[in-house]
């Protein structure tokens, strides 16, 4: 089953009303990747002329990209925020419990570099999930991709997207924010989650970003015009 999600953490297709637990850090995944992940610097995303001025409205807008595997969802946002404010929420993942619906634990298990590796449980419904999402994170670059950590079981089958952020010509102050995803779930997955996945869609994704990111600029803004240290929480 292939679908599209709105987060870095994702619902999987576990059999419903149950607790079956694949996740194990201590086994490899059943693959080494069964999607194409996104490699480098993710393909610029065209937009037209109403499509620009929605995003100044405030508005999420979806946008399908062509590539050699065929086309891919991404979500675009215009934020009030600087990229390294929308950077700082983005790379928060201990904070992402009291952020992101549904996660319920997210902890960085190995940091070297560009390369973090991230456990997330997602609480859904009853139901508890587990995996485990390698990020190559390149904010200097403008970007963020990741796959699973094929090297740990996860309760997904497989996982693969990419957060990009460019400053918005002209306003320092503002940023454009592009979110993608592409994963399989494991097994059977309810109808009506494939329907509320379906409804709430990528734009789910993009929002939790601009509401942390807002609010977090606001704050360094205030604390720079009381002559305070700017504070990073």
């Amino acid at each position: 089953m292939r679908i599209l999600l709105w987060t870095t953490v994702a619902l999987v297709g576990l059999p419903f009303g149950t607790d079956v637990r694949a996740a194990d850090p201590d086994a490899r995944h059943p693959h080494q990747g069964i999607v194409e992940p996104f490699r480098g610097q993710p393909a610029a995303v065209p937009l037209d002329d109403v499509q620009i001025r929605a995003l100044a409205r405030g508005e999420t807008i979806l946008v399908t990209v062509q590539g050699d595997h065929g086309g891919r969802g991404t979500a675009v946002q215009d934020i009030r925020a600087t990229p390294e404010t929308i950077w700082d929420r983005i790379a928060a993942f201990r904070d992402y419990p009291g952020m992101v619906a549904h996660v319920a634990e997210c902890e960085p298990y190995r940091e070297e570099g560009n390369d973090i590796r991230v456990r997330f449980v997602l609480k859904l419904l009853g139901l508890r999930y587990e995996y485990y999402i390698r990020h190559d994170f390149r904010p200097e670059l403008g970007y963020m991709t990741w796959t699973l950590d094929y090297s740990r079981e996860s309760d997904l089958d497989d996982s693969v997207g990419y957060w990009a952020v460019q400053s918005l010509p002209g306003d320092p102050q503002r940023s454009r924010l592009f979110y993608s995803v592409d994963m399989r779930t494991r097994g059977w997955m309810p109808g009506f989650i494939r329907r509320m996945i379906a409804r709430q869609g990528l734009e789910e994704a993009t929002g939790w970003v601009k509401r942390e990111a807002e609010a977090l600029e606001r704050r360094r803004i205030d604390e720079r015009a009381d002559g305070a240290p700017a504070s990073r929480d």
